[in-house]
């Protein structure tokens, strides 16, 4: 049997049983719109704080990264300067290949010396090939041992789908991406290194005199976006994987394989819209709620969520939804804190929109036998 308890006080929400004045109006609200049409080969919209996709198209498919590959190239950089490995003012010497690289250049000059802070910022800002070839070999020796360390880090972050090459970009034969896995390092990148991800929200990078303006048109055209990164070879077409924060919600998508650098700028827009205009991110508190507890030293238990969690609904939604806490069947003392005790339920017109784990805030100690019988026989009396 499980026990059922209206929550009124959690949260100063309306009930599922307010009536609308309008089966239009109600439609328009609750029922999510279709996807928009997105002219890209594959594509994924994922709201940062809980988790959720809201929106794809092929999210699994392999596509070549190009320079999408530079945000594990820089994940792994900051992780070794987080873990006192590597430092921001290391000396970095640029070796004839770095130099040599193909493609988008920091221009910088073989046999130089150059700060790590500065390649690093010329690779996130500007994309520059040389600056993540020189990283890389800083870093591990040789560009193939540094993919090591990126693909490490690339299972450990759960991108089964993903398999680096080199640190560039660059086309190889067997180096691929998703949306699906992009989503994933753009959101640890947010997630683990918030020092260094206003980097990519810069809008230019200078070297030598050379300036040059980061390729995700995005930061100039919406206030909002605030990352990441581009990219572009002939097999991978044009890709951006891009994040914005609007009322508190922040979402992060990634188009690959579109036709163009205006395609990929617009495709991304359409979709970062969609999102912000028809979903809403809701943090559900730490709530404490005092239940019914059996065979205890006390009549009630207090319940709440172990960490606040973030759910993503429809907008609207959650204004005319109701909670109720389910406890677990049979539950009685002793328990500890900390432990599961049952679970947050939101429910829309009847249907489960979300479950949320509920523990035990406080211990609960067993009655001894005859205070459980006392109790017994109380409750046989109405009592």
């Amino acid at each position: 049997m499980k026990y059922q308890l209206l929550i009124k006080k959690i949260f100063p929400l309306f009930i599922v049983a307010i009536s609308l004045t309008s089966l239009n109006l109600q439609a328009a609200i609750f029922i999510t719109p279709k996807q928009p049409a997105i002219s890209a080969a594959s594509y994924v919209l994922l709201d940062y704080n809980s988790g959720v996709t809201i929106a794809s198209n092929k999210p699994h498919e392999k596509h070549a990264p190009a320079s999408l590959t530079k945000l594990m190239t820089a994940y792994v950089v900051f992780q070794l300067i987080t873990d006192g490995r590597a430092s921001l003012e290391d000396d970095v010497k640029i070796s004839e290949k770095a130099w040599k690289t193909m493609g988008s250049k920091s221009f910088v000059e073989v046999g130089k010396t150059i700060k790590l802070k500065i390649l690093l910022k010329g690779m996130i800002i500007q994309s520059g090939n040389d600056a993540a070839v020189a990283l890389a070999e800083h870093i591990a020796g040789t560009e193939g041992t540094f993919t090591a360390y990126m693909n490490e880090y690339a299972l450990g972050l759960g991108m089964h789908n993903t398999r680096f090459e080199n640190a560039s970009g660059l086309d190889l034969n067997d180096q691929h991406t998703t949306a699906s896995d992009m989503a994933k390092l753009a959101a640890a990148t947010i997630r683990d290194f918030p020092e260094f991800y206003p980097w990519y929200s810069e809008k230019e990078f200078t070297y030598h005199d050379i300036k040059q303006r980061n390729r995700n048109k995005l930061l100039w055209s919406d206030n909002t976006v605030d990352g990441l990164k581009t990219g572009f070879t002939d097999k991978a077409g044009y890709n951006l994987v891009a994040s914005a924060n609007r009322m508190g919600m922040r979402l992060i998508s990634v188009v690959l394989g579109s036709s163009g650098v205006k395609e990929r700028t617009s495709q991304t827009q359409k979709i970062l819209d969609y999102g912000f205009r028809f979903f809403e991110t809701k943090n559900i508190g730490n709530i404490s709620q005092s239940v019914p507890i059996a065979s205890s030293t006390k009549d009630t238990l207090k319940v709440g969520l172990k960490n606040s969690k973030a759910i993503t609904l429809a907008r609207g939604k959650y204004k005319l939804s109701q909670q109720a806490i389910e406890l677990n069947a049979g539950l009685s003392a002793p328990i500890k804190k900390g432990e599961s005790v049952g679970n947050l339920v939101i429910k829309f017109e009847g249907k489960t929109i979300a479950k949320l784990p509920l523990v035990a805030l406080e211990d609960a100690a067993e009655a001894g036998f005859f205070s459980q019988i006392w109790s017994w026989i109380m409750s046989l009396l109405g009592f």
